[in-house]
């Protein structure tokens, strides 16, 4: 009998599956909390763990007696400790394409609200003294603008059709799809970083966090004065010290940011005290409509590969299969 560990709370629809794989002889345990400790003593008897954002450590690994498949309620996995699954040949799921819209839509909102200064002009009628502000014509149109896409995935490829839709002049970025299949459509690629942040008037960031900043100092100092940034992708793709201090002088208008360096970010965030950044806690991707589809997906994926039906594209580690 198939034992399915469930940690996070999942949409109502993920918990009407599970009901139903109950009456199907599958056991489940189902754990709303989004942390470590409160599923790690449950994983020993887990054939399949679904989770969400919290750590999953080598050490809760280890632990795992029966464990044959980790299927997470997303797309990234920075908290996962693959090399540990991999080291006990356990495959890591992701879900397909089933935010990409959500994440699009959240990305031209920042580009959006950033142009139009909306957190200023919110102000600006909340205190009747500051009703002036208007007159400094800080606000901005997009149409016409040069939008610079990082990573030119699923998210991107949909953000530069919206983009388009606003009479935007779209680029991307993307050196792996440089070196192996650019997607057909009229967004021309960029080769290099430099070239790009020059050319760029917006940009939006759709890739995986990295050993480093991918925007550092240097990077915000070949920018245009003026660039709107949005970043939907992770923290730490981008130097929030660097961020901060190019908002502050203007090398960047405006900011929108849905994903942090610490999570949920401390007290002392560099970034707090600027009103020319829209902030939001980490919720591109978890729309009504995702939140539903990711949590439908999450539950088919490890299911699939128990009974060796998940289609490869799926899994981070493949050679964990073989």
């Amino acid at each position: 009998m198939t034992h399915l560990l469930v940690a996070g709370k999942l949409h109502p629809t993920g918990v009407a599956r599970l009901e139903a794989l109950k009456a199907e002889g599958v056991t489940v345990t189902y754990i709303e909390e989004i942390n470590e400790p409160s599923y790690a003593d449950h994983i020993v008897t887990a054939d399949a763990l679904v989770v969400r954002t919290q750590p999953l450590s080598a050490a809760t690994i280890a632990r795992a007696e029966h464990l044959k498949v980790v299927s997470r309620h997303g797309v990234g996995y920075d908290a996962v400790d693959v090399a540990a699954l991999n080291a006990r040949g356990i495959p890591l799921a992701i879900v397909g394409d089933v935010n990409s819209v959500s994440v699009a839509e959240q990305a031209m909102m920042q580009l959006l609200a950033g142009a139009k200064q909306a957190i200023r002009a919110d102000h600006a009628v909340r205190d009747p003294t500051k009703w002036g502000w208007r007159n400094r014509l800080e606000q901005r149109e997009i149409s016409g603008r040069n939008l610079l896409i990082i990573g030119f995935g699923r998210a991107g490829q949909k953000l530069a059709r919206m983009a388009v839709g606003f009479d935007m002049e779209v680029r991307a970025y993307d050196p792996y799809l440089q070196s192996t299949r650019w997607p057909e459509g009229p967004v021309k690629p960029i080769e290099t970083l430099d070239d790009a942040l020059a050319w760029a008037d917006c940009l939006s960031l759709h890739v995986p966090r990295g050993d480093k900043p991918l925007l550092d100092a240097v990077a915000f100092s070949q920018m245009k004065p003026g660039m709107i940034i949005a970043n939907t992708a992770r923290g730490g793709v981008l130097c929030e010290t660097a961020l901060a201090a190019a908002l502050s002088d203007g090398r960047v208008h405006a900011a929108g940011l849905d994903v942090f360096d610490v999570e949920p970010p401390t007290g002392g965030m560099v970034l707090a005290d600027h009103d020319n950044v829209i902030l939001s806690p980490h919720i591109a991707g978890l729309t009504e409509e995702a939140s539903e589809r990711m949590a439908l997906s999450c539950i088919d994926n490890a299911l699939a590969v128990l009974d060796g039906t998940i289609d490869p594209d799926l899994l981070v580690n493949k050679d964990a299969l073989t």
